[in-house]
């Protein structure tokens, strides 16, 4: 027992002192490593701090660089998200107006032309000269033109010169005389439209000049050159113009229209003036109601007629009223023509809708009002098309 206490006891030293030796021979050996380098120990210190800072440094680099990108790739595919066609479209083609505006300054040539005015005839004399640099319309490089010239304050009389084959430079050399009033001439326009004849196909138009008579000084002959341009998409014939009072008194139901006169009208005979008469029409849901109409007035375009017509509409029935006006022309050997009407009531907009409302916000009252004649077609369509709205009412 003695023995193996012993034993143990010198054994139990031993082991201590091998794992002390073992603890100890990590730092010793890593003093070693920095004794062998020839710098202090401050030194040595630095520079693995500053080695750690640049470390560091690198990484946060690194980070933000990858951070960045997937930022930068999310913020285009929203963009592309919120993208929608019209607007892509738009990115890729170009804009409508920029090729209208290069169509519209497209050269297409020129125009020679005179005007001469006599005041005593009150007739002018349009010269249509020559033309010059036309633009090519046919496949061969050439055109085949001819002249349009009529006046916006009548329509229905165009004149047109001969064709000439084959030539973008043709001299026309033709005169066209207008009857026109002195007092008409600054709210007319001369206009001058140049068409390539195509046998078998709609002709093309090349270009026009439009000429404001208003702005040109007919004292003495005109003749000058002008650039064609791009003929006018859409051109609305001036018909006239009417001027009626309405008045309505809820307590004994009656409508009172009063027709006082009318100007500007459109020319419907070969004399150039028209003979007017008006209808006043009363449609009930649109079912036709009560119709009247003035006399007719002789060879004129300014008529003045101040005639009345009354109306029973009962006060509950007032919203359920179209009041349509028409101007006609009266004609013994043909059908009488309309040249144009308007309609007013709770389906109507613009003027006449605002010119109902104020007869029926001042009852007793009447109230007058200029109109422009619209295009009997168009008005046809509105009464079959809209539908009634209310509008407030006075009491009786």
């Amino acid at each position: 027992m003695a023995n193996k206490m012993s034993s143990n006891s010198t054994t139990a030293p031993s082991a201590l002192m091998t794992t002390a030796a073992l603890t100890t021979a990590k730092p010793g050996f890593i003093d070693g490593i920095i004794n062998k380098i020839p710098l202090p120990k401050w030194a040595l210190i630095a520079i693995a701090v500053a080695a750690g800072l640049l470390l560091i440094l690198f990484l946060i680099c690194i980070i933000k660089c990858c951070c960045c990108k997937k930022k930068h790739k999310k913020k285009e595919k929203l963009n592309l998200q919120n993208i929608n066609g019209s607007t892509t479209a738009s990115l890729v083609q170009p804009d409508m107006e920029d090729l209208e505006s290069g169509l519209e300054n497209e050269k297409r040539g020129r125009l020679q032309y005179s005007l001469e005015y006599n005041f005593r005839s009150q007739e002018m004399k349009v010269g249509v000269k020559q033309a010059a640099d036309l633009k090519a319309m046919d496949s061969g490089g050439t055109s085949d033109p001819y002249v349009i010239v009529y006046l916006t304050s009548d329509m229905r009389k165009k004149y047109e010169s001969k064709v000439y084959r084959k030539t973008l430079n043709p001299v026309f050399n033709e005169t066209f005389t207008f009857q026109i009033p002195q007092a008409e001439m600054s709210e007319s326009t001369l206009v001058m439209q140049i068409y390539d004849f195509n046998r078998f196909a709609k002709h093309d138009i090349i270009g026009e000049v439009r000429l404001p008579l208003g702005d040109f000084d007919l004292q003495h002959v005109i003749e000058e050159w002008q650039e064609l341009t791009a003929a006018s998409k859409m051109e609305q014939e001036r018909l006239g113009e009417i001027c009626f009072s309405l008045r309505y008194v809820p307590s004994t139901s009656k409508l009172t229209v009063v027709i006082l006169e009318a100007k500007k009208l459109k020319r419907m005979d070969s004399s150039g003036l028209s003979d007017p008469f008006v209808k006043v029409q009363l449609i009930l849901n649109k079912k036709k109601w009560k119709k009247k109409k003035t006399g007719v007035k002789k060879s004129t375009l300014s008529p003045y007629f101040n005639e009345a017509f009354n109306f029973e509409v009962p006060f509950n029935q007032i919203q359920n009223i179209d009041l349509v006006i028409s101007v006609w022309d009266h004609d013994k050997v043909t059908k009488n023509q309309q040249i144009g009407k308007l309609f007013l009531g709770c389906r109507a907009t613009g003027n006449q809708l605002r010119h109902w409302s104020d007869m029926l916000a001042n009852p007793r009252r009447p109230i007058a009002q200029w109109h422009s004649l619209q295009p009997v077609e168009e008005v046809d369509n509105a009464l079959r098309l809209k539908s009634h709205f209310k509008l407030p009412l006075p009491g009786k």
